[in-house]
């Protein structure tokens, strides 16, 4: 029992005293012998009164005393306020306060009950109480004396809250529910901009044409990443923000989105690279998808706002004594640079950092928000620095376990005792490779110009050289003639896929072969020490669509109209026959009337029955003993709670919209590889 209470208890005794004695004074008033007993036992008592008089007071606001019948047999000022009555009138009656709610009532193992209750006084007030009860021994009767303080504002502000709390979730529920609306609404007439530019820019068009459905389409996903950064914000504010806490190597992650964004920047003639740090573990606990997103949204920013140069990204990793490690993410640029007065506002909503009217860049200013809250969601935290002129670094630093479960790669063949020249000039991609290499034991020198390389060979000797063709086509030549003069083992040169069918064969311009920026670390060890020979630079790929689909039948469950067409036209090119449904209840009547069928995909979204209960009752029909057909899920929502419920309701697999026709043909041939 708390002081408070004990403190109630103990003024109850007091005043359960006092009513005693009180009510046989007014029944022994005629009785000379009880009056002087209770002269006596007043007198007694008297010093009691007057010591918990004040506790009384501070402890309780309404106090009455019952017997066994409910009749009042003692109750103070406060409690006849209440009723609008005198103390005296109520003696003997039954009248009590109107009670308009309550709370359960506790009874502890001294008998004594609590309970709050809500009363409405004669005056029209309504108040909050805290009572006690507990029973006092009358003769051989039990009465019940109560007493109350008032906590009308704790009450009211509880109640306040829990009225908020209530709200907020309810906000929160109806703004999860607004964001997989208006992610489904914008997405699909997204879907069919980009899949019928896709569809167009695979006919026959004249280069006019072609420049025009190509700008419709660039400009459709210009769109797709603004509405993708508003919707990742909205849903991180609404508190969508799911992490998991899965085994992944970030190395691979990180090439991944390196490969990605490689041709953004090599459209702007700029280069990109990765640095890995030696020792970095081969395995990692964490979420793998939201440290891409983190990647891409850095790399990205820093292609956008890089006209020269390049932009390198580097991992490293710092162990702890205790706890987990810290991965260092770092993305730098040669960029304009940003002015110090806008770093500490870089990472808030809608900001850039040119905040001027003139900006050459457009976008919502959310990416860098975006990315801080993601950092912070993982227990990270993420800094920027940066020169005017001299460009910008951003470093993230993450706190992730390694992991146990995934085994270190093939170590890397070494080169110990080589020596390596690299001539390119080349801010990330040249000292990237440097190091890559004298981590596995070679010297290397680099240098930024023909005439540098050509000095460089004349002086010394090399094992192999390395040669951006950026540096030009006649440079390049001439730097693998006179590498081939001075005996060098290996050549190679250094091409962006878009180089790859301009350039020609490598053998033919001298070089031994020739390697794709980004450089995978691998494939440089490798190459190097593979024997001489004339690569040849593959032949162009036939331009007529692979036609994966030949001889199977797809159901195509999708209400909106253009983008099934779409879908329709992409899955017959590939040579499959289609059977479109405009609902869930027509693509099971389909199933029913025009099956068998080798593959279904059926939207998430659709009238009369969606494409979750559709899933639902295919899966039911099936385990009567029918075979099982392969449901893929096509849907606008893409988070990892949507994919988990598609798959939960019966679906195999899960196409995000817009959809990405390159993905049909894999899909397919999966199918046409099962059914054999």
């Amino acid at each position: 029992m708390v002081v408070e209470d004990v403190a109630l208890v103990l003024a109850l005794l007091v005043a359960a005293a006092l009513a005693v004695d009180r009510w046989r004074g007014r029944r022994s008033a005629s009785d000379e012998g009880e009056a002087e007993r209770l002269h006596d036992r007043l007198w007694r008592v008297s010093e009691s009164e007057d010591r918990y008089r004040a506790l009384v007071a501070a402890t309780t606001e309404v106090i009455v005393q019952r017997d066994a019948r409910g009749r009042i047999t003692y109750a103070n000022a406060e409690y006849a306020d209440l009723l609008g009555r005198e103390p005296i009138a109520l003696l003997g009656a039954q009248a009590d306060l109107e009670i308009l709610d309550r709370s359960a009532i506790e009874i502890g193992e001294d008998g004594v009950r609590r309970m709050e209750a809500q009363v409405r006084s004669v005056d029209g007030r309504v108040r909050w109480f805290a009572f006690v009860e507990m029973p006092v021994a009358h003769g051989d009767a039990m009465h019940w004396l109560r007493a109350g303080r008032d906590v009308t504002a704790r009450v009211e502000a509880i109640r306040s809250r829990d009225a908020a709390l209530e709200r907020a979730e309810s906000a929160s529920v109806a703004k999860s529910r607004f964001l997989a609306t208006v992610s489904h609404e914008m997405r699909t007439p997204l879907n069919g901009i980009l899949g019928m530019a896709d569809l167009v820019l695979g006919t026959e068009l004249n280069p006019e044409q072609r420049t025009y459905v190509e700008a419709v389409r660039t400009s459709g996903q210009a769109l797709l990443g603004l509405i993708d950064g508003v919707l990742d914000f909205s849903r991180i504010e609404a508190g969508r923000l799911d992490l998991a806490a899965e085994p992944f190597s970030l190395p691979s992650v990180a090439e991944g989105a390196v490969e990605l964004l490689a041709p953004r920047a090599q459209d702007k003639g700029i280069e990109i690279a990765l640095d890995v740090a030696e020792g970095f573990p081969a395995g990692l606990v964490g979420d793998a998808d939201r440290v891409r997103q983190i990647l891409i949204n850095l790399a990205g920013n820093a292609i956008k706002f890089t006209d020269r140069g390049g932009v390198g990204v580097s991992l490293s990793f710092a162990r702890a004594e205790t706890g987990p490690g810290e991965v260092v993410l770092a993305v730098a640029d040669t960029g304009p640079g940003i002015p110090e007065d806008r770093l500490p506002i870089l990472f808030e909503e809608f900001e850039q950092g040119d905040g001027s009217a003139s900006r050459s860049h457009e976008g919502t200013g959310l990416g860098l928000a975006i990315t801080r809250r993601l950092v912070t969601r993982m227990g990270g935290r993420i800094e920027a620095t940066s020169r005017v002129g001299r460009g910008t670094t951003f470093r993230v630093l993450l706190p992730l376990p390694e992991a146990e479960a995934i085994a270190p790669s093939d170590p890397l063949p070494r080169l110990d005792g080589q020596r390596c020249l690299i001539v390119a000039d080349s801010p990330f991609q040249a000292p990237y490779l440097a190091r890559c290499l004298s981590r596995s034991g070679a010297a290397t020198v680099i240098v930024n110009t023909l005439e540098a390389g050509l000095d460089a060979l004349s002086g010394a000797a090399f094992d192999g050289m390395l040669a951006d063709r950026a540096l030009g086509d006649a440079a390049v030549r001439q730097l693998a003639d006179a590498a081939r003069a001075c005996g060098v083992g290996c050549s190679l040169v250094l091409l962006s896929p878009f180089d790859r069918r301009g350039f020609g064969a490598p053998g033919a311009a001298g070089f031994d072969g020739y390697l794709i920026k980004p450089v995978r670390e691998r494939s440089l060890i490798e190459r190097l020490l593979a024997p001489p020979v004339a690569a040849e630079i593959p032949a162009a790929p036939p331009t007529a669509t692979p036609r994966a689909g030949v001889g199977m039948r797809v159901l195509l469950a999708e209400d909106n109209p253009i983008n099934a067409l779409l879908a329709t036209r992409a899955l017959e090119r590939l040579g499959a026959e289609v059977v479109h449904a405009v609902d869930g209840i027509a693509a099971l009547d389909q199933l029913d009337t025009n099956g068998p069928f080798d593959l279904a995909l059926i939207d998430v979204r659709m009238p009369r029955l969606d494409g979750h209960e559709t899933a639902r009752r295919i899966r039911a029909a099936e385990s009567a003993g029918t075979g099982r057909l392969h449901l893929v899920a096509l849907t606008a929502n893409v988070g990892r709670e949507d994919e988990a419920a598609a798959r939960a309701a019966g679906f195999d697999g899960f196409l995000a919209k817009p959809l990405n026709l390159k993905l049909l043909p894999a899909l397919l041939e999966r199918r046409a590889a099962r059914a054999a």
